[in-house]
């Protein structure tokens, strides 16, 4: 089964919770044993899995991959577009996720939430979820 829906950035860099989303989507697919996979089909943003109950997290994660790779660094892809950096950090944090699912729900640590990393906003982001039933 496959679903997508739509997320509205609203910030050039914002990492964003789609836990919900995506747990809603597990709920109506009714598939109790199997895995989910979460895709996101843009070359400036990524798919993570990590804590969200400390927005902390959120500006943490954010202040180390902007040290890491900085803007505007001399890259030859800014010639173009200018969002060179924007490119190697989603290309570094991934386009996807792969979750269990058991007894109906996501297999998600305690802390653990799915998250949109947008990196070079605001856009529209279309994410994607397959979900598979499990024949065991």
């Amino acid at each position: 089964m496959e679903t997508l829906f739509i997320i509205d950035t609203v910030s050039h860099k914002e990492l964003i919770d789609i836990t919900y989303q995506v747990e809603d989507i597990i709920h109506k697919s009714n598939i109790k044993a199997g895995f989910c996979i979460v895709y996101i089909p843009h070359a400036t943003a990524g798919i993570i899995l990590n804590e969200s109950a400390d927005p902390n997290i959120k500006t943490d994660f954010l202040n180390a991959i902007n040290k890491a790779i900085p803007e505007h660094n001399n890259y030859l892809h800014d010639r173009i577009d200018n969002n060179a950096a924007a490119h190697i950090k989603s290309a570094l944090c991934g386009s996807s996720a792969t979750i269990p699912i058991s007894n109906g729900k996501l297999e998600l640590g305690t802390w653990q939430s799915i998250m949109l990393c947008e990196f070079d906003g605001p856009r529209t982001r279309k994410i994607i979820v397959q979900v598979y039933q499990s024949n065991v």
